[in-house]
């Protein structure tokens, strides 16, 4: 039987993942720890990096891509909601109450 070989993931280094994300360095690392002062900045879902090198880190390709295209959906279904309830007269906060 022949082994299938996969592709080595790409590691992508910080400033790609600015240039592909459109987020700043320090959004970057808001991202990945909570900090009680902006709760907001902090982001589970957001890709850890990986250690390529004694002080260098990097981020998977794919994960990176990952979490863009969840936050397309994300983006979209909150816009589409928004569209609904300015159609159906209703205010945002009250989309999903059943009277």
């Amino acid at each position: 039987m022949t082994a299938i070989k996969q592709p080595a993931p790409t590691i992508l280094r910080r400033s790609k993942v600015e240039a592909r994300t459109g987020l700043s360095r320090s959004t970057i690392y808001a991202k990945m720890r909570p900090n009680p002062k902006r709760p907001g900045d902090f982001d589970p879902t957001f890709p850890k990096p990986i250690a390529v090198g004694a002080r260098a880190v990097g981020w998977i390709e794919a994960e990176i891509d990952g979490w863009l295209a969840a936050q397309i959906e994300k983006s979209r279904a909150q816009a589409n909601e928004a569209e609904q309830c300015r159609r159906g007269g209703k205010r945002a906060d009250e989309a999903g109450v059943i009277r």
